[in-house]
């Protein structure tokens, strides 16, 4: 009997050289939000994490903190980050939205309100990186029976648990690995390496690493050794150059230079 297709598998086209671009929903804008992810759908983004703005980001650096103010300035909550994946459809972004979001405002949504907004608005993954496997299950359950992928993140521990987080992996496994100071390597350390052979080892799910990738070099680095690469932070600060460039210029010049950056980043 064959398994059916989730949405997420019917819209991604690839399951290698996965580019997945993360932004902040409503920075600095919701209609700049679109803007941008159509940019990136048009220069080859495979799916897009949209991330939902956080007061108190325990993973996220400065670039995406600033960005998170700047969203939340504008409006933006849980709720109305879930809403905008129908806009961006109606704009034209064909490929599978992820929401990326901290466990608390899911907590302050409730759970079954929550998974019903996704199912509603077409969501086709989640993703919350400070809800750990054993406290995941009630929402993985529930959103297998909707048909969203529940992204799960796996970190260099013990092998033990490597084993059981890629094993029961969903739509692409989100290998998060430190390469020490971003930008300043083109070598991936040898322990970084056995780390993402392991990971896709168990994996039946494309494995994709994030850790920083700023440069075409790092890219490219990583097409060789695993199925695809998350960038965010490099991304979310093309944004914020592209605003400031907007404001001294024009909207059309600051969208130009987004492009350019992009361009370079991945095409090289």
């Amino acid at each position: 009997m064959m398994t059916q297709r989730t949405m997420f598998q019917g819209k991604l086209t690839r399951e290698k050289d996965l580019f997945i671009p993360f932004i902040v929903a409503g920075d600095p804008h919701p209609d700049k939000t679109v803007q941008y992810a159509l940019r990136l759908q048009e220069e080859g983004a495979d799916v897009l994490e949209l991330g939902v703005p956080y007061s108190d980001p325990l993973a996220d650096g400065p670039v995406i903190q600033k960005a998170a103010k700047r969203a939340l300035d504008a409006g933006m909550s849980l709720k109305k980050a879930v809403e905008m994946v129908p806009t961006l459809r109606k704009a034209g972004v064909s490929i599978p939205v992820v929401i990326f979001t901290y466990y608390n405002p899911v907590l302050q949504y409730g759970h079954d309100k929550f998974i019903e907004a996704l199912e509603q608005n077409g969501v086709e993954g989640l993703l919350i990186p400070d809800l750990p496997l054993e406290e995941s299950e009630d929402l993985n359950e529930r959103t297998k029976q909707k048909n969203i992928e529940f992204i799960s993140l796996v970190a260099p521990t013990s092998e033990a648990r490597i084993k059981r987080i890629a094993e029961q992996a969903r739509g692409f496994l989100y290998c998060v690995s430190s390469l020490g100071v971003t930008g300043e390597r083109k070598e991936i350390a040898p322990e970084t390496l056995a780390f993402i052979e392991k990971v896709k080892e168990y994996s039946s799910v494309p494995v994709a690493v994030g850790f920083g990738i700023s440069s075409y070099d790092q890219v490219e680095l990583m097409k060789k050794h695993a199925d695809g690469y998350i960038i965010g932070s490099k991304i979310v600060k093309m944004i914020e150059a592209s605003v400031e460039t907007e404001k001294n210029t024009d909207e059309k010049r600051g969208l130009e230079q987004f492009t350019e950056e992009l361009r370079k980043l991945v095409h090289g």
